[in-house]
């Protein structure tokens, strides 16, 4: 969800949540009195709140109002960072925000939220370095080191997990399990996610070679592909 009173600044935001297809845009708001109120209604897992606003200011927001969702500060004033980061916010987006800025800090949101997940799920034993999953397949829990993993593709209900000796099918979407992964994993296309580690070259055509797999970049995945040039 998007909070802020400039109409250019909610349409720079939405254009790059588009760009992210893990992200569903739930709705925007340049009043953050009707933003109070719908949030009292409404699951929202992210905010994009901004901090210099008329009547209440996104620091005001934070301090007055019980929300639930997670913070990604934005502001043109760089003065306010401080205040922020001490309300536990997840990210400062400065503007005019870049998609590539404001992509990193997505990888944080999702970074620390897959590690939140681990923390509720296994025990403190397993969940002392995230550098593992535990999938079902065939009736077993199978473990997979996050490091062997090379890419990942789906089919229909179900997603393959391929390794450099292995393929495992566990039923999942791709939309879903991209959110179990760390952060260096990333979807490059409706069927594909790739262990950026693995990375062997990028073409001139935008395929990914990963250890002689040509991996397809969907168009709308074209601009997140761009992280990975610089």
């Amino acid at each position: 969800m998007v909070i802020d009173d400039e109409p250019l600044a909610i349409k720079v935001l939405e254009k790059h949540i588009n760009k992210v297809p893990e992200l569903e845009l739930i709705s925007s708001f340049d009043n953050p009195i009707h933003a109070g109120n719908f949030l009292q209604n409404t699951n929202v897992d992210l905010l994009f709140l901004d901090i210099q606003m008329p009547v209440v200011t996104g620091i005001e927001f934070i301090k007055n109002t019980n929300i639930q969702p997670k913070v990604i500060l934005t502001t043109a004033y760089r003065e306010y960072a401080l205040e922020g980061y001490e309300l536990d916010i997840i990210d400062y987006l400065l503007k005019p925000i870049s998609f590539i800025r404001f992509y990193k800090s997505i990888n944080k949101y999702k970074a620390l939220n897959t590690t939140t997940q681990s923390t509720s799920k296994e025990s403190s034993e397993t969940n002392k370095t995230l550098d593992h999953i535990f999938v079902n397949s065939n009736k077993r829990m199978i473990r997979i080191e996050f490091n062997d993993i090379l890419f990942i593709d789906s089919i229909k209900d179900y997603v393959r997990i391929h390794t450099a000796n292995d393929t495992i099918i566990t039923k999942d979407k791709i939309s879903s399990f991209v959110q179990k992964l760390p952060s260096y994993f990333l979807r490059v296309h409706r069927s594909y996610i790739i262990n950026t580690g693995k990375i062997a070259s990028l073409t001139a055509k935008d395929v990914v070679l990963l250890d002689d797999i040509e991996i397809p970049i969907g168009a709308s995945y074209k601009e997140i592909i761009k992280l990975l040039k610089n």
